[in-house]
Parts: C-alpha cells; sequence; structure tokens
C-alpha cells in the first residue's frame, strides 16, 4: 500500500510530536496556501478548489515579478500559464526557464506556457472560430488557455460575414464542437450567424479591430450583448483568456461521466 502522508500530516504530526510550535504549525499551514513574495501573494491552493492554478496575467507587471511567480507557481509542478506578456516579459522568461522547463511562447498571443499542458479526454475539440484574421490575436490566447487548461481546440479563422459562403464551407466541423468561441470585430456579426445555425453554447469575443465607429470593441461589445439569436454569452473585450476559461469548463463537463453514460 502506497503512503499517502501528505504535507499536512507531516505538520500534524510535528505540532504532536512536539516537534513544532503552535506558531511554527499555523505558519506552515498558510504557506501551503498562499505564498508572499512582498510584490504578489501567490495562491497554492487555486488547483484544490478550482482544478487549475493560477494563471498570470502579466500586464502591469515588471518581468523580474513574472518571472519569480512563474518560478513559485512551477515549484507545485503545475503547467504555469502567463497572458499579456510584452517583449520584455518575454525575453526575460527566455533566459530563466530555457533549461530544464517546457517552454512555450506564443508573440502573436502574448502567452508563455511553461511545462507541460495537462491532458484530458476530451469528446471534441472546442472550436475558436474567427471573423477575421485581424482577430487572430485574441483567438491564438484562446487558443494556448484552453490548451494549458487540458482541453484540445480547432482554429477556424477568417470566417466572417462579409464573405458567408467561407463560415458555411467550415459549418460541419463547427457543429462537431460541444462549444464553441467566436471572436469577431467591426459588428461583430459572426456569433448571431453562428449561433442560428448550430446547438452547442457560443461564448463571443468582441475585439477592439475596427474603424472609428467601433469604438475599440464597444460596437462590437454592444453587438454580442444585443444578439437575437440564443445561446450565447459574451465575455468583456479582447478577453480571449475569460472566454476560454469558461470553454474548457463546459467542455470538460461534456466530456465527463455523464456524457460518457449517455453515450453508452
Amino acid at each position: 500500500m502506497s503512503d499517502t502522508r501528505g504535507p499536512i500530516d507531516d505538520i500534524i504530526n510535528g505540532l504532536s510530536d512536539g516537534k513544532l510550535t503552535r506558531e511554527q504549525a499555523r505558519e506552515q499551514l498558510m504557506s501551503l496556501q498562499a505564498r508572499p513574495l512582498g510584490f504578489a501573494t501567490i495562491d497554492l491552493d487555486r488547483p484544490r478548489r478550482c482544478g487549475a492554478a493560477e494563471v498570470i496575467f502579466a500586464e502591469g507587471k515588471t518581468a523580474q515579478h513574472l518571472v519569480a511567480i512563474a518560478q513559485t507557481l512551477r515549484e507545485q509542478g503545475s503547467c504555469v500559464l502567463a497572458t499579456r506578456c510584452n517583449r520584455d516579459h518575454l525575453q526575460l522568461v527566455r533566459s530563466a526557464f530555457e533549461k530544464g522547463h517546457p517552454l512555450e511562447i506564443d508573440e502573436l498571443a502574448r502567452t508563455v506556457m511553461i511545462g507541460d499542458a495537462p491532458t484530458a479526454d476530451a469528446r471534441s475539440p472546442i472550436a475558436i472560430v474567427t471573423a477575421g484574421t485581424s482577430d487572430l490575436a485574441v483567438a491564438r490566447e484562446a487558443e494556448v488557455t484552453c490548451r494549458a487548461l487540458g482541453q484540445p481546440t480547432q482554429l477556424i479563422a477568417d470566417v466572417g460575414v462579409a464573405g458567408l459562403h467561407r463560415l458555411l464551407a467550415r459549418l460541419e466541423e463547427i457543429r462537431s464542437a460541444d462549444v464553441v468561441i467566436t471572436v469577431a470585430g467591426m459588428e461583430a456579426a459572426l456569433p448571431s450567424v453562428v449561433a442560428g445555425l448550430i446547438d452547442a453554447p457560443i461564448i463571443a469575443v468582441p475585439t477592439s479591430v475596427g474603424y472609428g465607429a467601433n469604438f475599440q470593441g464597444v460596437t462590437a461589445l454592444l453587438s454580442c450583448l444585443n444578439a437575437c439569436a440564443s445561446g450565447i454569452a459574451t465575455v468583456n473585450i479582447d478577453n480571449g483568456f475569460g472566454a476560454a476559461y469558461i470553454a474548457a469548463r463546459i467542455n470538460a463537463l461534456a466530456s465527463g461521466p455523464k456524457a460518457k453514460a449517455e453515450e453508452q
């Protein structure tokens, strides 16, 4: 029989044996939940509570802070994802993790993934559908996030409603997905059209792509929020990460024990 004793058991035993004081035991227990770094407090308990490790939002952080947070998370053995990275972030991450860690840097998505992504027994890939090539950066952020959460993806790019035949040509691939992410700027008509053609839930990501009256994505956001088709949920402007996170949870449910039992 394998030894299932963990760090909490060690602390309890140390307290009962008199090797730890109450204050020492309390400090060690707290360290299992959070790690203070001075400039950040890393949530180490999130995988147990939420099923996935903390994700680093790099924008506004120095490259040194990003690396320190990533190193702390890697100590726990989890796959580390950082989003909204700039060139300074990417350069220092390459230097800090070039040896001994699987490293994937996507400059278009502005993401960094350190460590091996988990694998999942997904029934179907998450379809990520973009209206135009200009929406690819946001779509790639969604794609990398899904993979970091253990969910496969299929990217279907540049099938916006300005050429509806392009979308119809890929419709069977989109219909095979249990959840679909649409990424669209300009007037963001894509999610409404897709929702009228498939039975899967759609997560719409309005992007800031467009001319002046697009108002940096506000027009696209309002279009998604006011879509006449049913089955659409909308995340914030350019929020590929947020769309991917909820899509990954939906896809995990669709591939879980209940879904498999229904198939049998």
